[in-house]
């Protein structure tokens, strides 16, 4: 599963983002597995919601390492989702330290729109898993 945002993959915008600042190695992302990782309820853990949410209470891993493993190389994210609106902001690359992420994002969804891209990957997972 790999998150788009305004018609670009998220991949696609951090790895433009980490070129500019002279990142090596830039890249390097896949999109989330969940036949990987347990990120319990998609929908919740998507919003920063999720009782167990991994890393921690709202923030959110959007992306793994194009490995496959989402705590390879993760990015991570803060999720605030509001009546509205819902926000990704302080973007961090937990296992590359030296990074600083502070010009990228925020991305900011209407919270409807959110749920309902979010309501059809989740679907289009259980297809997958049931094979259908």
């Amino acid at each position: 599963m790999v998150p788009v945002v305004n018609g670009r993959t998220l991949m696609d915008l951090v790895t433009e983002f980490e070129v500019t600042r002279n990142y090596e190695p830039p890249g390097g992302y896949g999109g989330l597995v969940a036949a990987f990782f347990n990120f319990g309820d998609l929908r919740a853990y998507l919003l920063g919601l999720d009782n167990g949410q991994w890393p921690r209470p709202g923030t959110a891993w959007l992306l793994g390492c194009d490995c496959r493993e989402v705590g390879c190389r993760p990015l991570e994210a803060k999720v605030d989702a509001g009546p509205t609106c819902v926000v990704w902001s302080n973007f961090s690359q937990p296992f590359r330290l030296g990074r600083d992420y502070g010009g990228f994002g925020p991305f900011v969804f209407d919270r409807e729109q959110y749920e309902a891209a979010v309501g059809d990957a989740v679907a289009r997972l259980e297809v997958r898993r049931l094979g259908a």
